[in-house]
């Protein structure tokens, strides 16, 4: 089977909400058609860095406007399309949310919705991301 590697970049946006800080999660449908939440992300353009990545990325698929705090790391993967494996690497940045709505994700996302921060990484699909928001509290101080 033949093999390529990708490399992605996304972020955790959050914001001070009403009842305190909180996290954009956004959710797609599986192959299969499950409801799975997660984070924005997306393949880094040739010649774009994955900064300039994560920032476009959060704005088409989240509607959010959102600058860089800090980088998280990153998440690697295994996954099979269309005959070919592919291994993925995704580098997170902690960011903050200046502007931008919700309700203008684009069409990749069945929905965008904040979370408390709290929750937000109980909410998240996927273990790899759960551990990216794991890194985000503890970034943000609430997380051991």
């Amino acid at each position: 089977m033949k093999t390529r590697n990708e490399i992605s970049a996304g972020g955790v946006v959050v914001r001070q909400g009403g009842e305190g800080l909180e996290v954009a999660l956004a959710s797609r449908r599986t192959r299969r058609g499950a409801l799975a939440w997660g984070l924005p992300k997306g393949f880094v353009e040739e010649g774009e860095s994955a900064e300039a990545t994560a920032v476009r990325e959060v704005r088409e698929e989240t509607g959010l406007v959102a600058e860089i705090r800090e980088p998280l790391g990153d998440i690697s993967y295994w996954f099979v399309w269309e005959g070919v494996r592919v291994h993925k690497q995704v580098l997170f940045f902690l960011m903050d949310a200046v502007g931008g709505d919700v309700a203008d994700h684009d069409f990749e996302m069945e929905e965008v919705r904040w979370f408390p921060a709290e929750k937000a990484q109980h909410k998240a699909t996927y273990p790899s991301e759960k551990d990216v928001l794991g890194r985000a509290a503890r970034a943000l101080g609430i997380a051991p």
